[in-house]
């Protein structure tokens, strides 16, 4: 391919930086931001081959997002998760990382046809026909701890001309203040969706963001909560407990975040999730045939991490669940200036306490009459409770497992921590300026 400086159209990437701001006051999410500005660059006459792009994200679960572009193929989306065990050779040797070591904010490299090149994937793009790479690093301004890094390569004979980069480095900041926008705009869903739960956070972002905003919905409401967790903390030591609770929400909750299934809120060591459905009996035997089939799956995840708990010393961990249907009221209450959201009312009263029975009756799962009503499968009636705040008695029953094995991997676990991406890499040290010198030591080390 061969790209003259007078194939660059002044005009048309004029017309990119438009697009950018008209985007990022719409809205716009990150991933069509940077897929539309790949593509109109390369319209525009710049002879873009490749993009890579990284993100940092200040959210509880990722640290960053890559995204790769090349005009054969189009883009791929990756979102890296923190795991501090892995430091690749890969990374060390990157041109990312030495940026960051040379606190250099642009690095270029033209790749010859022959002969070693000084970062090891310069010679993986001479194999794609790249021909020339630039390497930048864009702070988003201040003291913030989002920034974008990326690279940007071309496959003409003749390279990038100062026209090229010139160009490139304009429509960079450009870029860098729709990306800005547009990360903040993800901040918010991330931090909502990530503490109140996807619906509820939907809810939020939506419009219902005052004191008393909500409605009344019917719901399979399940409470979980694990037992003897004093006990556990003065044996195990502060870090290790909350290990172990993490271990636990990971094994119990997790189910009962899928399937139509929400956690509302995390309670010291319990929980509570919500199945919302109609008022009618097919949509309340759907919601609370789900509940119970992520119960039988908790069952057999607590089962699998007791298993490996015994394996290192430790004491298996111990749990109830209540299983309760009705209507709940689903809002905002709490202070003026300081709200949650979340459900609340007799149902969840009533369901908080027939997850307390399970210690009576010495048993892992307990639901009430109305919600066995609804579900297939046999049960054992155990007795007739009076709770408190109830008028009348009410039956409480055991479920009877089918017997059938529960299969662990289907989807349900998270991405497995294969080390830290390069794209992660970057980002945790782009991110982390007053630990920065001390890591880089370290790695050089």
């Amino acid at each position: 391919m061969s790209t003259t400086q007078s194939d660059v159209s002044t005009i048309l990437l004029d017309k990119v930086a438009d697009w950018l701001t008209h985007s990022s006051l719409a809205g716009d999410n990150l991933e069509t931001i940077v897929r539309g500005f790949c593509e109109r660059i390369a319209a525009a006459g710049l002879p873009i081959a490749r993009v890579n792009l990284s993100f940092s994200m200040l959210h509880p679960l990722y640290d960053a997002l890559g995204f790769t572009w090349k005009r054969a193929t189009g883009m791929t989306v990756e979102g890296y998760r923190h795991d501090p065990a892995g430091k690749p050779e890969r990374f060390l040797l990157s041109p990312y990382f030495y940026l960051l070591s040379n606190n250099l904010e642009h690095l270029r490299r033209r790749i010859h046809a022959d002969g070693p090149q000084e970062f090891p994937v310069l010679d993986e793009l001479r194999e794609e026909g790249i021909t020339d790479y630039l390497a930048f690093l864009q702070p988003f301004g201040g003291q913030s701890t989002q920034g974008m890094m990326g690279s940007w390569s071309t496959d003409s004979s003749g390279g990038f001309s100062d026209h090229m980069i010139a160009a490139l480095l304009r429509l960079q900041n450009h870029l860098a203040v729709a990306a800005k926008m547009a990360v903040l705009g993800k901040l918010a869903d991330n931090m909502l969706t990530t503490y109140l739960g996807g619906n509820a956070g939907k809810r939020v972002l939506n419009g219902q963001i005052r004191r008393g905003d909500g409605e009344t919905i019917r719901a399979a409401l399940v409470m979980g909560d694990m037992r003897e967790s004093t006990m556990l903390a003065e044996k195990e030591g502060r870090q290790a407990y909350i290990d172990t609770l993490n271990n636990f929400f990971d094994a119990i909750a997790a189910p009962f975040n899928r399937s139509g299934g929400e956690i509302m809120s995390f309670m010291g060591d319990g929980f509570l999730a919500v199945y919302p459905c109609g008022r009618h009996k097919d949509p309340s035997k759907l919601a609370c045939d789900a509940a119970l089939a992520a119960v039988f799956k908790a069952q057999a995840r607590v089962a699998e991490l007791n298993k490996e708990r015994r394996g290192n010393g430790l004491n298996d961990v111990r749990y109830g669940i209540g299983l309760h249907v009705g209507n709940v009221m689903f809002g905002n209450v709490g202070l003026k200036d300081r709200l949650t959201f979340s459900a609340f009312g007799s149902a969840v009263n009533e369901v908080q306490r027939l997850q307390g029975l399970t210690k009576k009756y010495s048993r892992e799962v307990i639901a009430s009459q109305a919600f066995a009503t609804y579900c297939g499968g046999e049960w054992t009636t155990l007795g007739e409770e009076k709770l408190r705040g109830v008028g009348q008695k009410v039956t409480v029953l055991l479920p009877k497992s089918t017997g059938e094995t529960v299969q662990l991997e289907d989807g349900y676990d998270d991405v497995a921590y294969d080390g830290l991406s390069e794209a992660e890499q970057v980002m945790l040290l782009h991110r982390d300026k007053k630990t920065q010198r001390p890591l880089l030591e370290k790695f050089m080390q």
